[in-house]
């Protein structure tokens, strides 16, 4: 295993005193992106051999593969590596005798310094400095949900989106890191080139009061050709307690439970059913697992998700106000506050697929829920897709863990 050194600071027991420098770096290096500086080892007898890459006055440094150093006869000591003043990570080799940074911010300026000691007491201190190639396509993070320091449910996903399209999937991938207070076991989909998602394994969603961190260390990535991650990002966030709710469209009652814990349970309304579009009755409420996706007070909603002109009430034409609306897909599935059908609420099933409920129930809801609670839906004919707003869960675990360039598990311990 790897021992990791920040930059700048001394690896084992350090130097003391002043460092005595036999040698040091002039010029080396090709000029462009390659070469190295070596020295050391020949101004006298014993004194370490030490290389650094990219070599002095490098002007088109390849941002994804760093800085190496390495020592000949001797350990390495320090190393120390600035971008404008502000050290870059790294990490010593067991033996050390070789030090290898994270990858590089395109187009910047880089200094290094690295000290080298022999088994006789004898220094060799080498210096640096190099420029990054610059990137004509640079990659960066867009949106990242949830939002920072936002508590969520335990179902909440983590969806990456990037400014362009990512090539080099793999290297992207690499880059991200997911991890919490309490141990979980997830993996990352690619749906598209410009999108990647995190969720933990079907049935095992995040344990409840923790914090999450999700980080990006993209900068000087190669996502593509000419295309360089161009900043490095972090997203801390809150799980809550959790809200599991189950809805079935047969027994027409909602019961949510906290931490395992009934808490409310209530008389519903489910989709009548009765439009069939391609095969598809879309006036069926879908059964699967939902997450809260966010609310509306009041939502605006019509008929022209269907085709049809909120006046043409001939062929269903509708526009409401409704109050105390809570998302659950991307097709318009809510669980809502409806006092018009309250009559019909635990015996029969009049809507146009939302779970209508009782004004007090469903505010209730809305002012308990998070994003990214689990609303489990059973009883209707209608499967839920599993790109119908966040349904990840409704995904085999084989065929989500294969969808990421990695393919494999990953822990968030």
């Amino acid at each position: 295993m790897q021992r990791r050194l920040s930059a700048g600071v001394r690896a084992g027991a350090g130097l003391t005193g002043a460092v005595l420098v036999f040698t040091t770096a002039c010029s080396g290096g090709d000029g462009d992106g390659g070469g190295g500086v070596t020295v050391g080892g020949k101004a006298e007898a014993g004194t370490p051999q030490v290389t650094v890459s990219p070599g002095d006055g490098a002007a088109k440094a390849r941002p994804d593969t760093g800085v190496t150093v390495t020592a000949a006869g001797g350990t390495i000591e320090q190393v120390t590596v600035t971008r404008k003043g502000k050290p870059v990570e790294g990490t010593l080799s067991p033996e050390k005798t070789a030090w290898k940074s994270r990858t590089l911010r395109p187009g910047s300026q880089y200094k290094v310094t690295a000290i080298a000691k022999s088994p006789q007491g004898k220094t060799t201190t080498v210096t640096s400095t190099f420029t990054t190639l610059r990137t004509t396509q640079p990659l960066a993070i867009a949106d990242v949900t949830p939002s920072q320091g936002e508590k969520v449910g335990v179902g909440m996903p983590i969806m990456v989106t990037f400014n362009r399209a990512v090539e080099d999937k793999k290297a992207v991938e690499r880059a991200l890191r997911v991890k919490s207070t309490k141990p979980a076991t997830g993996a990352w989909f690619w749906p598209s080139s410009t999108q990647v998602i995190f969720r933990t394994k079907n049935g095992e969603y995040w344990k409840p009061n923790q914090q999450v961190t999700f980080s990006a260390k993209l900068s000087g990535v190669r996502a593509g050709k000419r295309s360089y991650g161009v900043n490095d990002l972090a997203r801390r966030f809150t799980i809550g307690d959790s809200h599991i709710t189950t809805a079935s469209t047969k027994t027409k009652r909602a019961v949510a439970r906290r931490n395992g814990v009934k808490v409310k349970s209530w008389p519903i309304s489910a989709g009548k059913g009765g439009r069939v579009v391609n095969g598809v009755d879309t006036y069926l409420t879908t059964s699967g697992v939902h997450l809260t996706m966010g609310k509306e007070n009041p939502a605006i909603m019509t008929s022209e998700w269907m085709g049809v002109d909120p006046k043409d009430k001939k062929n269903g034409g509708y526009k409401e106000v409704i109050p105390w609306a809570v998302r659950i897909s991307a097709t318009g599935e809510y669980l809502h506050a409806m006092a018009a059908t309250t009559w019909a609420q635990g015996r029969q099933n009049v809507s146009h697929g939302c779970l209508n409920s009782p004004p007090a129930a469903a505010k209730w809801f809305y002012n308990w829920s998070y994003r990214g609670d689990v609303v489990v839906i059973t009883g209707s004919k209608r499967g839920l897709d599993w790109n119908n707003g966040w349904s990840y869960y409704e995904m085999s675990w084989n065929r989500w863990v294969a969808g990421g360039a990695l393919d494999r598990a990953v822990t968030t311990a």
